[in-house]
């Protein structure tokens, strides 16, 4: 099981990481990030995927859908960003936020090593 500094670490490892974060979708709170700089604010970023992960999750009960969110994909013109709750029951309400650049990403492997991330993490 990986810590939350590993985790990180392990995120930014991932072909074209820009930034990484692990945040708290109650307060919309980095708890840790690495990465970001220059255009990416991390916690501006972390707030602004906290609103998104509670939109997401009022349409799924106004749906009346069952089950949790794998992840959530934002495709920008220069990157890609995406949003993994996690799944663990210590990992209840906080999510992996890991921005991408769409030029050196291969965004398959990317989900794919995120999904591994997020289960090795222990909260």
């Amino acid at each position: 099981m990986a810590t939350m500094d590993i985790a990180l670490k392990e995120a930014m490892a991932i072909e074209g990481a820009l930034g990484a974060a692990l945040v708290d979708v109650g307060s919309g709170m980095a708890l840790g990030a690495l990465g970001g700089g220059g255009e990416l604010d991390l916690a501006a970023a972390a707030a602004g995927n906290t609103d998104v992960v509670r939109a997401k999750l009022r349409v799924m009960e106004m749906l009346g859908l069952v089950g949790g969110i794998d992840d959530i994909l934002t495709t920008l013109t220069t990157q890609y960003h995406i949003v993994r709750p996690l799944t663990s029951r210590s990992g209840a309400g906080l999510f992996l936020y890991l921005a991408l650049d769409r030029r050196r990403a291969n965004l398959a492997m990317a989900r794919r090593r995120l999904q591994q991330v997020e289960a090795d993490l222990d909260m």
